[in-house]
């Protein structure tokens, strides 16, 4: 039996609750920020697209731990139309939204003896036109929320890599996005962004050599490898605090000097 009083309390502890829209989210960088954005009692909108499995796995895992709050939401962000839906979906099951992380990223190598229009479009479709869209749409819930955005970005989009000469301006034009949206969506909502540098080696076709993984070790000012948590702390810190906008965070043990 609920006691006098108590109905408040409770009432005040459901209106606490965040929710974040992570993009990406199923593995390595984005369910991580999942994981850790959970633990400080977030509710967290899984979005995936190949990766069904992983992201039904990390659903059922936080679940376990606070029932109802993880969900996946499964769409491909090359489409026009499924940023809508993707917002749509998210505040049908949780009602708000207080944060928005564009995570998901295509990183493809490209020659540049020739020139592939669709990498060039799928490219600029994932990672910057989807980022611009779901904020653009998320915009009025994040504003009765005074919510925020983190854009995850790259050390690369200041520093190119040889051989990803397309993605390198994906991540440039990205960047810009998040400065501009600053400007734009204040003073109601915060946005910011992440430069990893050496945080998770690429992978499968992308996948780097011990040798080329040593050299850029090598310049990273800390000498060492970083870990997706890093990046995850940083989402929260910049989640919590609210004085930060239109900042990029390097987390990337120091090779940005």
């Amino acid at each position: 039996m609920i006691k006098k009083g108590e109905h408040t309390l409770i009432q005040a502890k459901k209106q606490d609750v965040r929710v974040a829209l992570i993009t990406g989210a199923a593995r390595r960088i984005g369910a991580e920020t999942a994981h850790t954005l959970h633990a400080a009692g977030f509710k967290v909108a899984i979005h995936c697209h190949q990766s069904q499995k992983d992201a039904q796995q990390l659903a059922s895992q936080l679940n376990h731990l606070r029932a109802d709050s993880a969900f996946v939401f499964t769409e491909d962000l090359l489409q026009l139309t499924v940023q809508s839906k993707l917002v749509k979906q998210v505040i049908d099951w949780a009602g708000q939204l207080d944060l928005l992380v564009n995570n998901a990223s295509l990183f493809i190598r490209n020659e540049l003896q020739t020139f592939n229009q669709d990498e060039w479009a799928a490219q600029f479709a994932v990672n910057v036109q989807a980022p611009y869209l779901l904020s653009l749409l998320a915009r009025p819930f994040l504003k009765k929320q005074q919510g925020s955005i983190i854009n995850i970005t790259d050390i690369h989009a200041v520093y190119p890599l040889k051989g990803y000469s397309v993605y390198c301006q994906t991540k440039a034009a990205l960047v810009a996005q998040t400065k501009a949206l600053a400007k734009e969506f204040a003073p109601d909502i915060r946005v910011n962004g992440v430069a990893p540098g050496a945080i998770a080696w690429p992978e499968k076709e992308n996948a780097m050599s011990e040798k080329i993984q040593a050299k850029i070790i090598e310049r990273t000012a800390l000498k060492r490898h970083g870990n997706p948590h890093y990046i995850a702390q940083t989402v929260l810190a910049l989640a919590d605090n609210p004085f930060i906008s239109g900042q990029i965070i390097n987390v990337d043990g120091g090779r940005y000097i």
